[in-house]
């Protein structure tokens, strides 16, 4: 016993140290290259802002008219529209339709973000099982280390605005579209790929069109997944400057506002529901659409 009472104090001097010497470091490292680091993510913050104020700024009988429209080309679902209509027409009667624009574009841009570097990387998973060992690691800390812990240096870095909140959701919705990309290619079925190269099929035609149509479902398992996920930051988001939803459900936290932050809450779950059902149904239509191609 006396030895474990005394371990605490051993080395919490060095301990001390360790923990300042890592905050210099990084303090220093942010000093020499924030601006270099800044400069990099303008183009994305120029586009951000440009995207926020266009959907600010158009009319919202248009944009409602275009939600309806996406809603249709990607679910082909009566009910899905007349739910995106009612779900927008009632953000708007009750004053949230600055916030839900600015939530929009921010997930919007996440969610493509997203796609773009998971699923290329999910690919390459599924190709090395070095890569993926290499990389499943980095996925479990993305997802499950507090979200306020690798806020800090994102903000040493970049301050406060939509860039550090941009990387600050996509941190956190990223490692969904990646491993079940990895997973719905690596579950392709080895005789559908041993009947493609029989067939003379190269690598990018077997990836191209047989594995990724295949993978499909899984894929776009990942997409909701990271649409939700990346909802689900939006509050999280708002407290280093991110507009939005989340905003008011902050101050509503703060100040005990029930009905504000019910209301806002409400608008979230509705843009994640419309969000999901959409991109489910288009998911499996063209699912579908390859199965029928493939005459399976």
């Amino acid at each position: 016993m006396e030895l474990f009472d005394d371990f605490p104090s051993m080395g919490r001097t060095d301990l001390r140290d360790l923990k300042k010497g890592i905050d210099l470091a990084f303090r220093e490292f942010s000093r020499e290259n924030g601006e270099a680091i800044e400069g990099f993510f303008d183009p994305l913050m120029y586009f951000m802002v440009w995207f926020e104020k266009l959907l600010m700024s158009a009319p919202w009988p248009i944009m409602i008219l275009i939600f309806a429209v996406l809603a249709w080309l990607g679910a082909r679902s009566i009910g899905i529209v007349i739910g995106t209509i009612v779900s927008f027409l009632a953000i708007g009667y009750f004053g949230m339709w600055e916030d839900t624009m600015a939530t929009v574009a921010i997930i919007s841009v996440a969610t493509f973000l997203c796609i773009g570097l998971g699923i290329p990387l999910g690919i390459l998973m599924s190709r090395s099982n070095r890569v993926q060992a290499g990389v499943t690691p980095v996925l479990d800390i993305m997802q499950t280390i507090p979200s306020f812990v690798y806020l800090i240096p994102v903000v040493m870095l970049l301050g406060i605005g939509k860039v550090p909140g941009l990387i600050a959701v996509c941190i956190y919705a990223l490692p969904p579209i990646v491993r079940l990309t990895n997973l719905g290619i690596r579950l392709v079925d080895k005789e559908v790929l041993e009947a493609a190269e029989a067939f003379g099929s190269n690598y990018r035609q077997k990836l191209f069109d047989v594995q990724i149509p295949l993978a499909l479902p899984n894929i776009f398992a990942g997409v909701n997944q990271t649409i939700m996920m990346a909802l689900a930051m939006v509050v999280i988001a708002s407290m280093i400057g991110v507009k939005g939803l989340g905003v008011p459900v902050l101050r509503a936290v703060s100040n005990q506002y029930l009905a504000l932050g019910l209301m806002n809450g409400l608008a979230i779950v509705a843009l994640a529901v419309i969000f999901d059902r959409v991109s489910q149904q288009y998911g499996k239509r063209l699912q579908k659409h390859r199965q029928g191609g493939h005459g399976v």
